[in-house]
């Protein structure tokens, strides 16, 4: 297998896997290679780093702290910049969880119930199969995966 990142005519860049060079190049002769996120088909490789393997007595140097921008959906986005947005995520979603309920294994049959009229509304979450999530927004009961992981209350040592 190898990985390529390419890149398209609007400018998005994204990261493909193919069994070989030659895979790639029959592929995207015969339009199979796309756009995840425009559909173009004008997609060209991007330029990219090589993945050396390094060896096992040698480790990888620290990299001094960097204010090199990065790009990010087409905008120059620096890390600290980055940082700051994810802490925030993090906050927000750990305030809106002080408010809710940890309903663990039982989200999906509790949010279906309130949605039903069956229970009380109020802010809840848990756990649910990637089925059961997609059957209850089937179903038009609004559900949305929390941002970041979170450990179920209580089972922090």
């Amino acid at each position: 297998m190898i990985v390529f990142d390419l890149g398209c005519a609007n400018g998005h860049v994204f990261e493909a896997w193919f069994g070989s060079s030659q895979d790639y190049d029959d592929q995207r002769v015969r339009g199979l290679v796309t756009c995840p996120l425009c559909n173009s088909a004008e997609v060209d490789k991007a330029v990219m780093a090589p993945r050396l393997a390094r060896k096992g007595n040698q480790q990888l140097p620290v990299p001094a702290h960097s204010n090199t921008a990065v790009p990010v959906a087409n905008e120059q986005i620096m890390p600290e910049q980055v940082k700051a947005a994810l802490s925030a995520l993090a906050q927000a979603q750990a305030e809106a969880l002080k408010s809710a309920e940890w309903v663990g294994p039982r989200f999906a049959d509790e949010a279906r119930s309130m949605h039903l009229g069956e229970l009380e509304h109020r802010p809840i979450y848990g756990q649910t199969t990637p089925d059961e999530a997609k059957g209850l927004i089937e179903d038009g009961i609004p559900v949305a995966p929390l941002p970041f992981p979170i450990r179920p209350p209580g089972t922090d040592n």
